[in-house]
């Protein structure tokens, strides 16, 4: 199995568990997805399904942080810091000022 779909597959399979979990926890019955604009350009052209998951998960930090990064990212990239949830899959950093360091691993 290709490297990059088994990655992109647990990513999501990691993501459409959160949301599960986050249907169980009573919320509103809708899924609370950050504003698009929010997104960086290059996200914001990729997939419907990959846009909205970078949408979730700025908007849902708290359940995908419960999730744990299975895809071999937990060994870092580089220099950057291990993955710890399937959160850090797609948000890396949210600076003071409020802007968002991206991932691209939940790009695939």
């Amino acid at each position: 199995m290709n490297s990059t779909f088994s990655k992109t597959a647990i990513v999501m399979a990691g993501l459409l568990l959160g949301l599960a979990l986050s249907a169980c926890a009573g919320g509103s019955g809708g899924l609370k997805l950050a504003p698009a604009p929010q997104l960086r350009d290059d996200i914001r052209q990729q997939p419907q399904v990959v846009r909205e998951a970078y949408q979730f998960a700025l908007a849902n930090p708290d359940v995908l942080d419960k999730i744990p990064c299975y895809c071999s990212c937990g060994q870092g990239h580089g220099t950057d810091a291990p993955h710890k949830s399937v959160r850090d899959c797609f948000v890396r950093e949210i600076k003071p000022d409020g802007s968002v360091v991206w991932d691209d691993m939940g790009m695939g």
